[in-house]
C-alpha cells in the first residue's frame, strides 16, 4: 500500500503520522508526506520522503508572508481573535496555497490512500478531486466535544470559512462533506476517557490514542543534573509559545521558591525571557534573573525521553503535550492559552487528571497551589494513569496502521 500524509507544518500534527508512517513502513507499505517541504524536513526523520506543497518566498503560505512572521501576529491573541487569526491568515492561504503542491504530489506518488490533517485542508480537496480514498487525522480532539455548541455564530462562521475556501478552489460544493471529517475513516489519537464525550461515535471513529515513534534526533540534554531525592516537574509552553510566557515564567520560579527544596522544575524555556516582572510590566525586554538551584533551565528538552523520569507536568494544554504525559501516567497543571488549549484543559480537568490555572494572570500562590495539588493529591495521579491505561489499550501507532489497512 501507497499512503501519502497531508500535513501543516506544526510539530504537534507531524509527530502523529511520524509514528504512523514507520509502523506502515515496517510492515513494507510506502510512505510519504506532503507540506511545506523545509518545515516538514526539520520535523520528520531521515529518510522521510517529502513531497513540497505550500511553500513560496518567504517560507510562508502563496501570499508570500512567512511561517515567522504569522506566529509574530498570532502569539498575542486570544479567543475569537485567535480564531479567526487562523482560519483566516494561516488554514485557509495555507490550504490554497497546498493545493497545487499535493495535486502533484499525488500524481507524482501515486498513493493508495491519503492521510489529511485535519489543518491540512487541501489533502480532501484533491483527493476528492482525484479520486483518492482519504482519511481523517485527528491530532487533536477538540472538534469532538463539540467546541462550538455554545456559540452557533462562532461554529457558523467557522462554517462560512470552510464553504468559501471549497468554492474558491472548485472543489465539490456538496453540503453533506466537510473536509476535517472523511467519510471512510477518522483517526482520532485519543481516547473517550480524555475526551469526556458523551455522544455515540461512528464506527469509522478509530479512538487510537496517542501515537509515539520515529522522531528527529532530541536535543542534548544535561541527565545528571536531575535530583533523584525530588519530585521533578517540567514546565513547557510548547514549541510556539515559549516566547509569550515571561510573566508565567515569572511566577513559576517563584512558586519553585515556595515550594522549597522538594521540587525540581524543568523549565524549557527561553533563557532570555526567564525573570521576575515588576507589577503591571510586560513580560518582553525584561532582564533576567539569577535561577534558583531547584530549577533546571534549558532552550528545550528530549520531551518524550524525559517524561518517564517526571512526576508532574505543566503546560499550555496543547493536545501534543498533554496525551504525552498523560501517557506515562503524570497529572498535569494546565494554562490553556489560544484555539483548542481550553477545550483540551477542559478536558484534563474534567477527567479530573490535573488542575488548571490562568496564562496571562497566574500568581506564584496559584502556581504553588495547583502543583501542590497534583504533587500531593492522590486523585489527579490515579485519573492519569487511568487515562494512561486507556491509551495503552487503545493500540497508538499499531492500531491506525491496521485500521489503514483495511480502508482499501
Amino acid at each position: 500500500m501507497r499512503v501519502l500524509f497531508t500535513v501543516p507544518p506544526l510539530a504537534g500534527h507531524v509527530n502523529p503520522t511520524a509514528a504512523v508512517g514507520a509502523e506502515l513502513a515496517a510492515r513494507g507499505h510506502e510512505v510519504a508526506w506532503t507540506g511545506p517541504a523545509a518545515a516538514l524536513a526539520r520535523l520528520l526523520p531521515a529518510p522521510a520522503r517529502v513531497l513540497p506543497a505550500g511553500d513560496a518566498p518567504g517560507g510562508g503560505p502563496e501570499s508570500g508572508v512567512g511561517y515567522a512572521e504569522l506566529h509574530e501576529r498570532w502569539r498575542d491573541l486570544r479567543g475569537v481573535g485567535a480564531l479567526r487569526f487562523l482560519w483566516e491568515e494561516a488554514l485557509v492561504p495555507l490550504a490554497r496555497a497546498m493545493v497545487p503542491g499535493v495535486t502533484e504530489a499525488v500524481r507524482t506518488f501515486r498513493p493508495d490512500v491519503l492521510v489529511a490533517d485535519q489543518q491540512a485542508l487541501a489533502g480532501p480537496v484533491v483527493a476528492r478531486r482525484l479520486g483518492i480514498p482519504w482519511v481523517t487525522s485527528a491530532s487533536t480532539s477538540a472538534e469532538f466535544a463539540r467546541p462550538f455548541e455554545g456559540f452557533p455564530r462562532v461554529g457558523a462562521w467557522v462554517a462560512e470559512q470552510i464553504a468559501g475556501l471549497l468554492a474558491e478552489v472548485g472543489a465539490d460544493g456538496d453540503a453533506s462533506w466537510d473536509p476535517r471529517f472523511s467519510d471512510r475513516l477518522v483517526l482520532v489519537f485519543s481516547t473517550p476517557e480524555l475526551i469526556g464525550a458523551e455522544r455515540e461515535f461512528p464506527g469509522h471513529y478509530a479512538f487510537v490514542g496517542p501515537a509515539f515513534g520515529a522522531r528527529p534526533p532530541a536535543p542534548g540534554f544535561p541527565w545528571r543534573r536531575l535530583d533523584p531525592d525530588r519530585r521533578r516537574v517540567l514546565v513547557s509552553l510548547g514549541t510556539l509559545n515559549g516566547s509569550a510566557g515571561a510573566r508565567f515564567y515569572a511566577a513559576v520560579l517563584d512558586a519553585a521558591d515556595r515550594l522549597g527544596e522538594s521540587v525540581q522544575l524543568i523549565l524549557a524555556a527561553p533563557a532570555d525571557l526567564v525573570g521576575r516582572l515588576p507589577e503591571g510590566g510586560s513580560g518582553r525586554g525584561t532582564a533576567p534573573v539569577l535561577v534558583p538551584d531547584t530549577v533546571l533551565l534549558q532552550e528545550s528538552v528530549p520531551q518524550l525521553e524525559l517524561l518517564p523520569h517526571l512526576d508532574a507536568v505543566v503546560c499550555h494544554a496543547g493536545h501534543n503535550t498533554v496525551c504525552e504525559a498523560l501517557a506515562h501516567g503524570l497529572p498535569l497543571v494546565v494554562a490553556p492559552i489560544r484555539d483548542d488549549q481550553p477545550i483540551v484543559a477542559g478536558q484534563v480537568t474534567g477527567a479530573g487528571a490535573g488542575v488548571r490555572v490562568r496564562f496571562g494572570r497566574a500568581r506564584a500562590e496559584e502556581v504553588r497551589d495547583a502543583l501542590t495539588a497534583v504533587l500531593d493529591e492522590p486523585g489527579p495521579r490515579r485519573a492519569a494513569r487511568r487515562i494512561q491505561a486507556s491509551f495503552a489499550a487503545a493500540g497508538g501507532a499499531p492500531a491506525a496502521a491496521d485500521r489503514l489497512e483495511k480502508i482499501l
